[in-house]
């Protein structure tokens, strides 16, 4: 009897003791949890003043716009980063005195002179500060950032990649589908890697009254196919799954994609032997800096951890981030266009396979590039697209309007702010950086299945337009 209390006694501190233990860790969880969500909160000053005090100094430039788009006279000087104006003398008592600047109004180019610059710009091709970093390597990290017309993202993008470690070795393409002087003044102000700018050459802006444009003689969307043949409208056989009739502002993201991806990996001299990754971003996206240090590692372990991985993903669209539990550990499966589009990565391997499906790609009635690309995987590919996720996010989206979402204030600063203080917590707590990457087992899902496409992209135009951009030209 007495061995018997003995061992229930034992017993009994055994598991009052991993009880403890247990909640202590809960507690500690808890804690740092609460700690990077209360300070990446409380902390957050979204004022100009608040997110330029966090951007190292040399980096002001970035954010600080020009007056080329203002006329007549002035009585400021340089603009503040988001347009406030700074005073450019003061008196010698320390009161401020502004100072008149007459300039001439500014005149910006027609669509005649702008295609003549497009054409100029496609055919250099010329890679800015390669005299001061040497040329590409073959199995250098190649960025792509897909461009429209939101500078103030663009500004802070920018900013991002300045403080990111190994920026120096990159290729940093950017693709417009819109021409704007101030945008190229931007781009070429860069001086912390090699920079090329590359132009879509059939937007709406050069094509603003005739295909890929809006047509005056194009069916209106919401016309039935009916009515659409009685008046002869140019594309009246041709209307989406749901009956609606091409847009032009909605088809010209997945034309823009399909032609840059062929760009870079298939006309541009300066890749022709690139063997290497290249990763694709948007304007309104932010990076850690040490997104590209992560994308090496995770390269570097694909043959082990996930040797069917033919995509690497750095961004996520989750709104809160635990740096503490998911700094290094990545997790594998099928890419999924809707959690996975955001600063992903594959190489040329990777892109010939999918140009292969180009037709898969170009006439799935979807206007979504990546809708597309997850279409192409399912149906076409031998091998389909696999990817290794990085569960504790490098590439942040801070856009707050873009084609799907107009909010009230579409420059808002309250994202940005937000990112910043997310990677301040991580950068001091030692989260970045990460000495090696663990990989976890992520939770068990639905297994995606083949989905009926959102529509927009009817018109047989758009399909011959699309295949002819995925033509190997070099």
């Amino acid at each position: 009897m007495g061995r018997k209390r003995n061992n229930f006694y034992m017993r009994s501190i055994f598991l009052l003791a991993l009880c403890i233990f247990g909640l202590l860790q809960y507690h500690n969880f808890n804690y740092l949890d609460s700690r990077d969500t209360v300070l990446g909160d409380a902390v957050t000053n979204d004022s100009d003043d608040a997110i330029l005090a966090m951007v190292p100094a040399p980096l002001h430039k970035y954010l600080t716009p020009h007056s080329r788009n203002h006329s007549g006279t002035a009585t400021t000087g340089t603009l503040g980063v988001l347009g406030a104006p700074l005073l450019l003398n003061s008196s010698s008592s320390g009161a401020a005195t502004a100072t008149t600047i007459s300039f001439d109004v500014y005149h910006p180019p027609n669509i005649s002179e702008i295609k003549r610059q497009i054409v100029k710009y496609n055919d250099m091709q010329l890679v800015l500060n390669e005299d001061t970093f040497g040329p590409l390597q073959n199995d250098s990290v190649i960025i792509v950032v897909q461009v429209h017309t939101r500078i103030t993202y663009l500004r802070h993008l920018i900013v991002s990649l300045a403080q990111a470690q190994d920026i120096t070795k990159v290729l940093l393409v950017f693709s417009h589908d819109y021409y704007d002087e101030d945008i190229n003044d931007l781009v070429q102000q860069i001086d912390f890697c090699k920079v090329l700018q590359i132009f879509y050459p059939y937007s709406i802006q050069t094509h603003p009254h005739e295909y890929p444009g809006v047509d005056p003689n194009d069916c209106q969307r919401n016309i039935k196919k009916d009515q659409a043949m009685i008046s002869n409208c140019n594309n009246a056989l041709y209307p989406d799954l749901y009956g609606h009739y091409r847009e032009a502002k909605f088809t010209q993201t997945k034309h823009h994609w399909i032609w840059k991806a062929n760009r870079v990996f298939n006309e541009l001299e300066v890749t022709r032997y690139h063997t290497g990754l290249v990763l694709f971003l948007e304007e309104d996206h932010y990076v850690a800096e040490d997104f590209l240090y992560l994308l090496a590692m995770m390269q570097k372990r694909t043959k082990d951890l996930c040797p069917q991985c033919n995509v690497l993903s750095l961004g996520t669209y989750l709104k809160t981030f635990n740096y503490y539990t998911y700094h290094s550990k990545v997790e594998v499966m099928p890419w999924v266009s809707s959690k996975h589009n955001m600063g992903f990565a594959f190489n040329r391997t990777t892109w010939t396979n999918i140009r292969k499906c180009a037709r898969h790609f170009c006439t799935y009635d979807d206007y979504n590039w990546d809708w597309s690309l997850q279409h192409v995987s399912q149906q076409c590919l031998q091998r389909k697209l696999h990817a290794m996720i990085v569960k504790g996010p490098r590439v942040f989206h801070i856009g707050e309007c873009g084609v799907h979402h107009k909010n009230k204030n579409c420059e808002s600063n309250q994202v940005i702010s937000k990112v910043q203080h997310v990677l301040r917590i991580a950068r001091t707590s030692h989260q970045l950086f990460p000495r090696s990457l663990t990989l976890t087992v992520p939770s068990l899902s639905k297994k995606t299945k083949l989905r009926k496409g959102n529509g927009g992209w009817g018109d047989l135009r758009d399909h011959e337009l699309c295949l002819n951009m995925t033509l190997a030209t070099r």
